[in-house]
């Protein structure tokens, strides 16, 4: 008889094929409703599901996942995301499916079909999906071999299931399939019993996309919603959105000229216009005199490098689709550059090598010693020797390789160690244009980079420095809600670089210094960096999204791989650590996101604009120029509001302005060498001495005071992660 061990420790005997509704029913009533899903060794799977055909452990050590459980709601968008499936085929005619996977605070599904899907189309789907729910159907798990598969998708028309189960699938024997009334997916789970369990829903959105995301296959149309277990939930998580949406950096950068970004320059490359570019430069001042403070040298790298320097360092060709061209000094070097994209995956017959000599011939390159009969592994050597004999740069990817070289640069000794090299270097990124988003995702970007290069003895200190570091550059600007992600390598996963004892050590050690730090941390496999892994410091807003910022990165494996040395006590040469740390992450991004968490309205150390002096009358100018000039001496950046309007109107500008503080100057003010104060937060403040006002705003400003962040109390809503995770 099969045995179960709950999450308390509690051991039960259980009858062959039982699920964990089963027991749940064994427990109580009242449990089984509540129970949508199960965990088993960490793996989500349905509730209905025999426990045996899962896992042989004895006991099996099952989780029952209820509608309280955060894993619990991506199950029901997945589930959501096949009821809507479903409604759009009984509505739309010849409709192909492609895949209908959960995100972090939804769903979506890839359709094919004629009929363009709009906005207006959502109230008929979303009717048609609430009578699918209404009926309450299970969802019905069953299996077929390969052969058997492709001909059911084939039988339903859906021939990119058919496609994908040939290609995408061709290791799997078998495949797990979906059936939900007339309705048949083929899915690897897992769902909530049945449709009845979905009790909030809602389509936000249409957009358009491509069979597996590249632009070369078919388009499709991609159609997003949202599920909740309560509608109560579901109205929180909406308003939230709709907050965001007034947050959005792109539309208050351009209301209040923080940054463009122009066709004319390019997508993707921002802009920083003079109040932006204020903001970023204060930060930019604020993080280097502190790093000076803390031992970190100034240096600065070029753009480009030999794309040798990135082949050594891994990350060319490892990111090259996430990189610009190479840029040849020899007109045919991108001509020989993409004739070995050709041959290495092997697209290429005798017709188009042909064609490449022969185009190679007219620019200069005859090849005439090119080994036409030889395996491609020797025509990509004949190729690569010519390619290194010629001058060949990359836009720069990353700024560590350029820091190896300065510490390479000279003799070193243990004596010199650690070498805190820091760098605002900006890198490029050739992101795909529909992912391109404001300063949060752009091609061009500018990282508080500094690499750290320490003996193994130095590791654990300089990590714990550098993760205080991080927290005292967040505290600044008032960002003190964040969750630590140990982010490792995935031991199944062969994209990470170096041997498995360096990667071992420094997981193990990024663990023991956030262990003994006391922050709280969450380990994540399969998302280290590729040489190794990293602290990642997760970052909620004011109304609660979660963003990705600061980050301090171990590394072992740069240094083997560029063979760096120092001479230690002992006289000999070793080999010394590289600790990798950002903790604004980008400029663009950081102020992207700064934009939307204070809703453009900066504290005052930050604000482009801290102070504008508004006068009753013209006779009052004269005075306001010496009150400019007294903050103006006092490091402040002010402005006189000289516009012949009456006050009401200038405080009104300077509200919307978002400018922190107004100095008001009339008769009386003069009369007695001060101004009245009215606050952008408290409003009038009353009569100051321009002694007390400045005092007063230069506290406020050097102790980085953080008074109002413009919050939300809307919950952030979040589970069943961020990709395909259940579809093939």
């Amino acid at each position: 008889m099969p045995r179960i061990q709950l999450p308390d420790g509690t051991i039960q005997d259980i009858a062959d094929g039982s699920s964990a509704l089963d027991v749940a029913r064994g427990i109580g009533e009242r449990l089984a409703n509540a129970t949508v899903a199960a965990e088993i060794d960490g793996v989500i799977v349905d509730a209905n599901r025999p426990l045996t055909e899962v896992s042989d452990a004895d006991p099996i050590p099952l989780k029952l996942l209820t509608t309280r459980d955060s894993e619990a709601v991506g199950v029901l968008r997945h589930s959501c995301a096949h009821v809507m499936a479903r409604a759009v085929m009984r509505l739309f005619d010849g409709v192909g499916l492609a895949f209908g996977p959960t995100t972090g605070n939804g769903f979506y599904y890839d359709f094919d079909l004629e009929t363009p899907i709009s906005e207006e189309d959502f109230p008929r789907i979303e009717a048609e999906m609430q009578s699918i729910i209404k009926d309450s159907e299970p969802f019905e798990r069953f299996h077929l071999d390969r052969d058997e598969a492709v001909e059911l998708v084939t039988g339903l028309n859906q021939e990119l299931k058919a496609e994908h189960i040939q290609t995408g699938l061709a290791d799997h024997g078998t495949l797990s399939f979906y059936r939900q009334g007339e309705f048949v997916d083929l899915c690897r789970g897992p769902h909530v019993p049945d449709a009845g369990r979905i009790k909030a829903f809602k389509l936000v959105s249409v957009a358009g996309s491509y069979w597996k995301g590249d632009s070369k296959n078919k388009r499709l149309q991609r159609l997003y919603g949202t599920a909740f277990f309560d509608k109560k939930d579901m109205k929180a998580y909406l308003e939230q959105v709709d907050e965001a949406k007034r947050r959005d950096h792109r539309v208050l950068g351009k209301q209040h000229g923080l940054f463009s970004i122009s066709p004319e320059v390019g997508s993707g490359l921002c802009l920083w216009l003079p109040k932006g570019a204020t903001v970023r430069a204060l930060l930019e001042d604020f993080i280097k005199q502190e790093l000076l403070k803390r031992g970190y040298q100034p240096v600065y790298s070029p753009h480009i490098g030999r794309a040798e320097l990135y082949e050594t360092s891994g990350h060319f060709p490892y990111y090259r689709d996430s990189q610009f061209a190479p840029i040849f000094g020899h007109p045919a070097g991108q001509l020989v550059d993409y004739w070995k994209q050709c041959l290495t995956a092997n697209e290429i017959d005798e017709k188009v090598e042909k064609d490449f000599l022969e185009a190679a011939k007219d620019i200069g390159c005859p090849f005439e010693d090119f080994p036409k009969a030889g395996a491609n592994e020797e025509k990509l050597a004949y190729l690569s020797k010519w390619e290194k004999q010629q001058e060949r740069y990359l836009l720069k990817p990353m700024n560590c390789p350029h820091h190896v070289q300065m510490y390479q640069a000279q003799p070193r000794s243990y004596r010199d160690l650690p070498v805190r090299l820091a760098e605002f270097g900006t890198v490029y990124r050739h992101e795909q244009s529909g992912e391109l988003n404001g300063m949060l995702r752009v091609r061009g970007l500018t990282q508080d980079d500094a690499h750290l290069f320490c003996t193994p003895e130095q590791v654990e200190q300089e990590f714990k420095e550098t993760l205080d570091l991080v927290k005292f550059v967040l505290a600044s600007v008032g960002l003190e809600n964040y969750r630590v992600q140990l982010s490792l390598r995935d031991p199944d996963s062969d994209k990470y670089v170096g041997s498995e004892d360096l990667w071992d050590r420094a997981e193990g050690t990024l663990r023991k210094v956030l262990q003994e730090s006391g922050l709280e941390f969450t380990e994540c496999a399969g998302e280290a960096a590729f040489y190794g892994p990293k602290a990642d410091f997760m970052v909620s807003d004011a109304i609660g999204r979660e963003w990705q910022l600061g980050t301090v990165q171990l590394d072992y494996n740069l240094p083997e791989r560029f063979k760096l040395e120092y001479v230690g006590s002992d006289n000999q040469t070793h080999r010394p650590v590289m600790i990798h740390r950002a903790p604004f992450g980008s400029m663009e991004r950081f102020v992207g996101m700064l934009i939307e968490h204070f809703a453009a309205a900066f504290p005052l150390w930050l604000a482009p604009e801290q102070i504008r002096i508004l006068n009753l009358n013209d006779e009052m100018l004269p005075f306001c120029e010496e009150v400019q000039q007294r903050f103006r001496q006092a490091g402040f950046r002010t402005s006189i509001d000289r516009q012949s309007a009456n006050v009401k109107k200038k405080i009104r500008d300077a509200q919307l302005d978002l400018v922190p503080y107004m100095l008001i100057v009339g008769p009386k003010d003069k009369e007695k060498g001060g101004v009245s104060v009215r606050d952008r937060i408290e409003g009038d403040l009353g009569f100051m001495s321009l002694d007390d006002a400045v005092a007063k705003l230069v506290q406020e400003r050097d102790e980085r005071t953080i008074r109002q962040v413009i919050k939300s109390d809307v919950k952030v809503f979040s589970g069943g992660g961020d990709g395909a995770e259940n579809e093939y």
